[in-house]
């Protein structure tokens, strides 16, 4: 299991990094709301602390989704403005706030539903507009290695937290930033303010499907067993599919590198 933690998340970064390579920041950001995260430490936590565990876990997951969209509109508002040291310190703020309030909150399925809802269908408003990207090629080094060494190193930290304190933070540590603040920082580094918030935007329309992912998971992890996380999966890659439309808006806010398209 060990192997498979710090396996997959690099896998991952890997793919989005190819991914914002050849069609933009628009498909990476979208790419990476698959339950890439959430979804194998959910998995771990009902192999090792019980179905019903899992279940409130991903009730607490779902809530979680407002902080990790308050994340990405934060750290794409602060990236306009200074370097990523400062956006990266203030948009984790922002997120172990709003966290430390849900973690308050009784847990409630109708709750994390509320919350999930209302951070979707705000995040559109709340992303700074930026300046179209000026086509060009793409940096020959942007750092592949080490985010995928960072990915790994945080999966592993979170896995190993979201184990031992109980089910409501374990699923508010299972939306730990994880991809968001890798990509985040690297694309600011490597790329430019403007293509972090597209990214960061497209994440956001991602969402929808890591909504997707905790709603059937909660819903059906209890009668359905370590079969749910299969429909589960099913379902979130269905909705991703749906969200598809919705890059259109991002799309128009950057060109794609030279010798590249962006498909919508």
């Amino acid at each position: 299991m060990l192997v498979l933690k710090l396996l997959v998340i690099p896998g991952f970064l890997l793919l989005i990094s190819l991914a914002g390579k050849r069609w933009g920041p628009s498909v990476a950001g979208w790419l990476s709301g698959l339950p890439v995260v959430v979804g194998p430490i959910l998995f771990f936590l009902a192999l090792e602390q019980g179905q019903v565990f899992a279940a409130q876990a991903a009730t607490a997951a779902l809530s979680a989704m407002f902080a990790m969209i308050a994340f990405c509109v934060s750290y794409a508002q602060m990236a306009q403005r200074t370097a990523w040291p400062c956006a990266l310190a203030v948009s984790m703020l922002v997120w172990a706030s709003i966290a430390f309030v849900l973690s308050l909150i009784p847990p409630s399925l109708t709750v994390s539903l509320i919350a999930a809802a209302s951070a979707l269908l705000a995040a559109p408003y709340l992303f700074p507009a930026v300046k179209p990207i000026v086509a060009g090629p793409v940096p020959k080094s942007d750092r592949l290695i080490l985010r995928m060494l960072a990915g790994a190193l945080l999966t592993l930290t979170v896995t190993l937290l979201a184990s031992t304190v109980g089910e409501r933070w374990s699923g508010l540590l299972a939306v730990f930033p994880v991809l968001g603040s890798v990509m985040a920082v690297f694309s600011q580094q490597t790329r430019g303010p403007a293509f972090t918030a597209a990214l960061l935007r497209a994440t956001a329309t991602g969402m929808y499907a890591f909504a997707a992912f905790c709603l059937v998971l909660t819903l059906t992890l209890p009668t359905l067993g370590m079969s749910a996380f299969a429909w589960s999966v099913a379902v979130s890659v269905g909705m991703l599919g749906v969200t598809r439309k919705l890059l259109a808006t991002a799309a128009t806010q950057i060109q794609p590198p030279s010798g590249a398209t962006i498909k919508d």
